[in-house]
């Protein structure tokens, strides 16, 4: 009885695992990492909700992250030189943010990218034994 059960648990998790991940789920998450690597143009505007006026805009490639503890978000932009700058943001119960993809990304749905950093493989040698 414990057997079945167990079979009938892991084919569930083996279900929810396929059904969960659609390709909307794995888009969206390409496109939020072609963002956070600058690749996207986006505007990001706080609005206090009380006034309808835009508190703070900011337009250009930037990767974002939102603190909820702290109810703030950091912004890193990348500059036309190179340089960075970051901004972060004091939000509060009259503020919102909106955050709008300009360009869009080109994000292939398939792909995906494995990097190895040469310096952290620890070399090793192979001897053929008869």
């Amino acid at each position: 009885m414990k057997k079945i059960a167990v079979v009938l648990f892991s084919i569930c998790l083996m279900t929810g695992a396929l059904v969960g991940c659609t390709e909307a789920d794995k888009v969206s998450e390409n496109v939020s990492q072609e963002a956070d690597n600058f690749n996207v143009l986006r505007r990001l505007a706080v609005i206090n909700s009380r006034t309808d006026k835009v508190e703070f805009e900011l337009i250009g490639a930037f990767s974002l992250h939102v603190d909820q503890d702290d109810d703030q978000i950091e912004v890193v932009a990348e500059m036309e030189d190179g340089s960075y700058k970051k901004h972060i943001v004091g939000l509060n119960e009259n503020t919102m943010y909106v955050v709008e993809d300009l360009g869009g990304a080109k994000v292939n749905k398939y792909k995906y990218e494995v990097n190895y950093i040469p310096e952290s493989i620890v070399p090793f040698k192979v001897v053929e034994k008869d």
